[in-house]
């Protein structure tokens, strides 16, 4: 506890100096999958990284926020405003993509025995209406579909709040032994 060294720690130290101005405030908190989403949603830790927890600020760039987390399923929630345009005047689908990915891949994350570690093998979107600042919250879901000892599959999609479809995609995650 509390020693790191390679690179999980090299990183954590990198972004503790970037966020915190101070690279030895990285804290390691070795909790279960469901206890680690529950920590992340209550504020308690901020983000996670490998498997395992550090210090940083989350959704600090996207404005997005893990909501929601149960066994098989993790909902996170934004806001498109114009931080998220590009250059032809719409939210880019960066923003759909990265709220999909993160939706999917951490519902296959809850169902991670302790000690095993995943990461996006693969990801398909549909974007099948675009975002603007009068879209309003937005909800990605993400639900497992298989996890098996290797890889593991989820769907996600992105709703307004009228329960109107604006993205969705599949995932499969590669899982592998810390």
């Amino acid at each position: 506890k509390g020693n790191w060294t390679g690179l999980d720690g090299d990183v954590c130290r990198a972004i503790a100096a970037a966020v915190r101005n101070d690279a030895g405030k990285v804290k390691f908190v070795p909790l279960s999958a469901k206890d680690r989403f529950t920590a992340l949603q209550s504020g308690e830790i901020d983000v996670l990284y490998r498997n395992s927890t550090q210090t940083f600020v989350r959704g600090a760039t996207l404005g997005f926020e893990l909501s929601e987390v149960a066994p098989g399923f993790a909902l996170f929630t934004a806001t498109p405003d114009f931080r998220h345009y590009n250059p032809i005047g719409s939210v880019h689908g960066g923003l759909a993509a990265t709220l999909l990915d993160s939706c999917m891949s951490c519902a296959v994350q809850t169902k991670l025995e302790r000690g095993f570690g995943y990461t996006t093998l693969e990801f398909k979107v549909h974007l099948v209406r675009g975002m603007s600042v009068k879209t309003g919250p937005v909800r990605a879901e993400g639900r497992l579909m298989y996890i098996g000892r290797r890889t593991g599959t989820a769907e996600g999609r992105i709703v307004d709040a009228n329960g109107t479809l604006i993205a969705h995609g599949t995932t499969t995650c590669l899982i592998f032994p810390l």
